[in-house]
């Protein structure tokens, strides 16, 4: 028997991301492109975060108007978050490596066509009139009552 997919708002959440992507870049290559910014974009992102971590941390540590309090909660903070930005930073450009490797490849424009027919399958458009139809005869929506509720 299959497992039902996990109905937590996290989960849903990423299933709906998860669709769309396909349905928006439903091609080998542009899986590829959209994979490839998302890293860039995510690298860049923490880069920069770590960057104005570390300035913070400069500033507050010849600061000598901040109480020591002050200054440790926050030291320690700073601290340990860009111990994690570090991993992260290395975790992302051992992926960026492996998205080298995968933009070597290369496919037909048959396989792509393939792609693009598979992947309608998987994430069919769920704003479709033939998919909002069917989900109404799995399950009663607030917008499509009974007929025995109908005067």
């Amino acid at each position: 028997m299959a497992e039902e997919p996990c109905q937590c708002s996290d989960c849903q959440r990423f299933y709906k991301e998860h669709d769309r992507l396909i349905r928006e870049f439903p091609t080998f290559k542009q899986q590829q492109e959209v994979n490839w910014a998302s890293i860039q974009s995510f690298r860049t992102l923490c880069g920069t975060v770590t960057n104005e971590l570390q300035r913070q941390l400069s500033q507050l540590e010849s600061n000598e108007h901040t109480s020591q309090e002050e200054k440790h909660i926050s030291v320690e903070d700073i601290t340990e978050a860009l111990d994690e930005l570090e991993s992260v930073n290395a975790y992302l450009y051992s992926i960026e490596a492996l998205m080298e490797k995968i933009f070597d490849i290369k496919i037909s424009k048959n396989i792509e066509l393939k792609f693009k027919e598979i992947a309608k399958e998987l994430a069919p458009d769920p704003l479709n009139i033939d998919r909002i139809i069917l989900n109404r005869l799995f399950h009663q929506t607030p917008d499509f009552p009974d007929k025995k509720n109908i005067n």
